[in-house]
């Protein structure tokens, strides 16, 4: 079965990665990332898209990278998504993965969506319903690597926004606040794991608010840049 991974640059679709990698009957052929193109960001995440290509190369996958408008409607949304289904179709992918946890409006909404192709495109959910404080316990032992990049501070306190993603994090989380972040209390970034065949150098640099939430942008060290070796499919 060829699958591409819906990448959001965090940990979960970087562990729906590394889980279907150990799958025989797999082959990850590449990551699909949204953009905003206004600002060449990963949507939410608030991650620079020369950062996504770094782990792309360090996945060593394409990136099927999909440029969205700002602001975004719905429609416009699906009609891009509409037309990277039907080119993954002519390429011969037969699945697309993704990282959700345990929210079934999402769910339904990704199921939805792939049902418009007829079977020809199937959404998979490698991660459903695992305990999230083990799931997450997991991930960190496992030498994976992240830290978030965007916190909601009507639940966490901003100071979260920048952390490392680590079992101190976890211990530091309110009760309440799920350990994976899947009701959006924070995302993150993958700098380094068992799904990567090198790890990124990034740093925090400016925190910022914005829309209500607050973001950790991170950044390349000047000193340590960024090679890319993967290739992008536009």
């Amino acid at each position: 079965m060829r699958v591409l991974v819906s990448w959001s640059s965090g940990k979960d679709s970087a562990w729906t990665l590394h889980y279907l990698r150990q799958m025989p009957e797999v082959e990850v052929v590449g990551l699909l990332t949204t953009f905003n193109a206004e600002f060449n960001r990963v949507a939410m995440h608030a991650v620079r898209r020369s950062l996504v290509e770094a782990q792309a190369a360090a996945a060593k996958l394409p990136l099927w990278a999909v440029p969205l408008p700002w602001p975004c409607s719905n429609a416009d949304y699906e009609k891009s998504m509409s037309q990277v289904f039907s080119r993954a179709i002519e390429r011969g992918i037969d699945s697309i993965a993704f990282g959700d946890l345990f929210l079934s409006d999402v769910r339904a909404y990704r199921e939805a969506q792939l049902s418009q192709t007829g079977g020809r495109l199937v959404p998979i959910f490698p991660l459903w319903m695992k305990p999230t404080l083990a799931l997450a316990s997991e991930m960190i032992a496992s030498g994976l690597r992240a830290r978030l990049t965007c916190v909601d501070p009507k639940i966490l306190p901003a100071d979260f926004a920048g952390r490392e993603f680590d079992d101190a994090l976890l211990a530091d989380l309110p009760p309440g606040v799920d350990r994976c972040g899947e009701k959006g209390e924070f995302h993150s970034f993958v700098y380094a794991g068992p799904m990567f065949h090198n790890s990124i150098s990034v740093e925090v640099g400016e925190i910022c608010r914005r829309d209500g939430f607050v973001f950790a942008d991170l950044v390349v060290p000047t000193a340590d840049p960024v090679v890319l070796s993967g290739s992008s499919i536009p």
